[in-house]
């Protein structure tokens, strides 16, 4: 009898398992084939921050955009170091970028087009910082010294303090050593473990790391800024659906007129995205030639 009794509350608890696993998976499965049915678009940002942080921060915009559209998805891709992401643009691998001004102006040769871009551009611009403990006072100071710098295409965190530092007299490939390191909060990184005299990075990445390393930042101290020019773009390739890149821009240049879109640009450090065409970058575009008539090859 006992037996019997235990074979009967075996049988039972088979049968509600299968039934509870199949409930389980059942959605999962669904959620999954909707994905799979909708159209993905990669959307590349250039190396800010590191691939952590870059999630961090336009993670929830990506979120945002896929909440408001229909039939297609958005997935953000980092890239390990300038390189990496310059080589992706040059081979049309993101159907959407974020890249720095400098690469918005090859992209152009590569088949995108401008469709917006951050908005404060007063705040694009380089800034070479140095050791509180450091004896750099004078431009004449900076000669025999390193300096680092996250990459040597970085618009506002390498050629505009690079060009900073012409104007004042420095020639830049004879009286400093420069060292890219492949990122803003590295080239920060290396003035603090004394590995480098200097470095250059731009005025968003030190606000950010004054945040998060404000420890590490109170050693360092600001020396010198430089001029601004045009902030980052947006880019869409040629052959995008036209209908999908105004939606994308009408949804990023209204960010700022709702709640959910502000705590997004707030994660972002900017107060809005605005409309722009590779005509709002012509400026860059005399810079780049001019730097590489008085200073280096840009690569």
């Amino acid at each position: 009898m006992i037996k019997k009794l235990i074979l009967i509350l075996f049988i039972l608890f088979f049968f509600n398992s299968c039934e509870d696993t199949s409930t389980k998976y059942s959605p999962t499965y669904q959620k999954d084939k909707v994905i799979i049915d909708k159209k993905v678009y990669i959307f590349g940002v250039h190396p800010l921050y590191n691939p952590k942080h870059l999630f961090e921060i336009y993670q929830p915009l990506v979120d945002y955009l896929n909440k408001n559209l229909k039939d297609v998805r958005i997935e953000l891709e980092a890239s390990r170091n300038y390189d990496s992401f310059n080589e992706k643009l040059s081979l049309k691998h993101f159907d959407f970028a974020l890249p720095n001004p400098y690469q918005t102006l090859e992209s152009l040769k590569y088949g995108y087009k401008v469709f917006a871009k951050m908005a404060g551009d007063e705040n694009f611009r380089g800034i070479i910082l140095a050791r509180k403990d450091s004896d750099i006072k004078s431009f004449e100071d900076v000669k025999g010294k390193k300096i680092s710098y996250p990459a040597s295409t970085a618009l506002a965190a390498t050629l505009l303090p690079q060009y900073f530092l012409y104007e004042n007299g420095i020639d830049v490939n004879k009286d400093i050593e420069n060292i890219y390191v492949g990122s803003q909060e590295s080239a920060l990184m290396n003035i603090y473990l004394k590995t480098t005299d200097l470095c250059a990075t731009w005025t968003q990445p030190w606000e950010k790391f004054k945040k998060e390393r404000p420890e590490i930042a109170k050693e360092m101290k600001v020396l010198w800024e430089t001029k601004s020019l045009p902030n980052n773009a947006l880019v869409a390739k040629e052959d995008m659906p036209k209908e999908l890149v105004e939606k994308i821009s009408k949804l990023i240049l209204e960010l700022n007129t709702n709640p959910e879109g502000e705590l997004i640009l707030y994660k972002i450090n900017l107060t809005h995205f605005e409309k722009a065409d590779e005509n709002t970058y012509n400026i860059v575009k005399d810079f780049i030639t001019d730097f590489e008539q008085n200073i280096r090859e840009i690569k």
